[in-house]
């Protein structure tokens, strides 16, 4: 049945391919009606191409196909008009973007606005709602659009547009305003990888061709930042905004407005404490680290903000900030580091104890960094008595030998650096573990003696 629906449809169009090419040959003189509306109907039939046609006709061709391609198909629905109407949208747009590629002179206002609208009609469109409660996407498969095939050409499209070198960008502010650019980032919301890839690019080109544009870009998005910190709304393109943004800031000039600095406080920091970091972990120390290379000053304000969203469950966000705390140290400056010193080494003694062998030897490899390793030698009265009873407890207690064999190491190290101070550190130490031990012994004998024969309090009590 499908097969014999398809063979009338087919044949209708190849009737008509004929009359149409004729009509539009370049040596007759006719004009190509172009003004629509267009239907579902007016695809199925053929339309001439674009070198069947004369010069002056190019452009009535292009409006046509334009506003042939504004209409919207539904993928869910396979029958076979469908599927054919949907075939033909396809071979528009790619003739269409084949034109505005390889064709000179094709750029006036008409077809500026007829362009900006019809991948307006195309993307600009309600998002589908997530399809679990309960998404996670470190771990789920993303929910891909089905409207694709088509979506994919109008993005490619919009991209090739915007960076010909036939556009006339003074043209194209009368057509693209903040609602166009806020709806631009209001989809990176969506699941598919392949739309956001595309955005990321269309944004960061839109962001360097206009630059009256560039401040009103950079709040929309601190607004999406701020709903998903502060609100806690779920949002798939945080990776993809960081990395247009890690280039904006790579463009800031010195020294920093006061609007990027507070952009980082505001945004950046708080980006540590969210629950799926990992998905955009990369892109965050990107950006962060482009700051401390603008303001080396920054440094200790970043690694107060991370010391305070230190996570205290996750061993895996602990490993991630581990890393990034490895690669801001490189970064920042001996004083800057001085002045959290006691802070910072506390918690990298938290690290080093952790029953997770691969957080332990993480922060054991952080006192090899040359910033840090300067920084314990230099402060090292201070740090010591900070750090060492954490790596007596890991010599005595942890489980895992590679971690042994680092806290031996980093304990050696330091003796090598100032011996007379790690034996007085140790003694220190020492006598406070044995009076600890005889207090849990006297505690222990104590309720011994008040609990005779194990009885549970509770009932010598009542």
């Amino acid at each position: 049945m499908a097969s014999r629906v398809f063979k009338r449809i087919r044949s209708r169009i190849n009737r008509k391919e004929n009359a149409e090419i004729a009509k539009y040959d370049g040596s007759l003189k006719s004009t190509i009606d172009h003004q629509g509306p267009f239907s579902k109907e007016d695809l199925w039939v053929a339309q001439p191409r674009f070198r069947d046609v004369s010069p002056e006709n190019r452009t009535h061709l292009l409006l046509k196909h334009l506003r042939l391609c504004c209409v919207i198909f539904d993928f869910n629905d396979e029958s076979s008009k469908e599927n054919v109407g949907k075939e033909m949208k396809r071979q528009l747009l790619l003739a269409v973007v084949d034109h505005i590629t390889t064709t000179k002179n094709w750029f006036n206002e008409t077809v500026c606005k007829d362009i900006l609208d019809m991948i307006a009609i195309n993307i600009f469109r309600d998002l589908p709602p997530p399809s679990r409660s309960e998404y996670d996407p470190e771990e789920d498969d993303p929910v891909l659009d089905p409207a694709w095939p088509h979506l994919q050409i109008v993005y490619e499209f919009l991209l090739r547009f915007m960076v010909s070198t036939y556009t006339d960008t003074k043209i194209l502010k009368k057509f693209i305003d903040k609602r166009f650019l806020t709806c631009i980032i209001g989809l990176f919301k969506s699941e598919d990888t392949r739309e956001r890839d595309y955005l990321k690019t269309i944004l960061h080109r839109v962001y360097g061709k206009f630059m009256s544009f560039r401040s009103f870009i950079r709040q929309t998005v601190n607004n999406v930042f701020y709903n998903y910190v502060y609100d806690g709304h779920p949002h798939s393109g945080i990776s993809e905004l960081l990395e247009i943004l890690g280039s904006i800031i790579n463009g800031f000039a010195v020294p920093l407005k006061a609007e990027h600095r507070r952009f980082l406080r505001m945004v950046l920091i708080p980006l540590h404490k969210v629950k799926h970091l990992g998905t955009f972990h990369q892109q965050l120390t990107y950006c962060v680290t482009q700051f401390i290379e603008k303001d080396p000053k920054l440094g200790s304000e970043v690694l107060m903000g991370m010391l305070q969203f230190w996570p205290l469950q996750s061993s895996s966000k602990e490993l991630l900030f581990l890393n990034q705390l490895d690669e801001i140290l490189e970064l920042t400056d001996k004083g800057e580091i001085s002045k959290i010193a006691k802070i910072l080494f506390m918690q990298i003694a938290r690290s080093i104890e952790s029953p997770h062998f691969q957080v332990s030897e993480r922060a054991l490899f952080l006192l090899n960094n040359d910033n840090v390793a300067s920084c314990a030698n230099e402060h090292r009265h201070e740090i010591l008595p900070v750090i060492y009873p954490t790596l007596a407890r890991n010599l005595k207690h942890h489980w895992n030998p590679t971690v042994h064999s680092l806290t031996f190491n980093v304990i050696r190290m330091f003796m090598d650096l100032d011996g007379p101070l790690v034996d007085q550190v140790s003694k220190k130490y020492d006598k406070e573990y044995e009076q600890h031990r005889r207090e849990r012994v006297r505690r222990d004998k104590f309720w011994e003696t008040f609990c005779p024969d194990g009885e549970p309090i509770t009932k010598i009590i009542s």
